[in-house]
């Protein structure tokens, strides 16, 4: 059932609507400042108004902390509801990511010699001091 709003637009919607009901946005109003940031992209030109009307057909380039989502407007939102749902609004075209080259700054990897020194680099360093050994008691 379709109001008269909708009705008029046929089957367009806000930008920033869209985005929520697509799950891309956790709100309306992040959404929101995601598109006047300039970090969303329709048909290939910059749109910085969050009423701007997508429609069923537009191509959708969204530039996302992570990485950058290429979305294809399915269908109109009518709702945000799971992601099931949600994924059923739009058609995926971004490309797959590339695993990121190791880095030693990640958390979990330490570099050797760095940090605390474990049970044996310990009982090393007493025996280098010429501390008793406490633990032969």
């Amino acid at each position: 059932m379709m109001d008269d709003k909708q009705s008029q637009s046929g089957s367009r919607q806000r930008i920033d609507k869209w985005l929520f009901f697509a799950r891309v946005a956790k709100s309306r109003s992040l959404a929101q400042d995601r598109v006047t940031a300039g970090h969303v992209s329709v048909n290939g030109q910059k749109v910085r108004q969050v009423s701007y009307q997508v429609k069923p057909g537009d191509r959708l380039e969204i530039a996302m902390p992570e990485r950058d989502l290429i979305l294809v407007v399915k269908l109109p939102g009518e709702r945000r509801g799971p992601y099931e749902e949600a994924k059923l609004l739009y058609e995926d075209l971004t490309p797959p990511s590339e695993k990121k080259p190791f880095s030693p700054s990640e958390p979990g990897v330490r570099a050797p010699g760095a940090g605390r020194p474990t049970k044996k680099e310990r009982r090393a360093l007493d025996d280098l001091r010429g501390e008793p050994d406490w633990s032969a008691d």
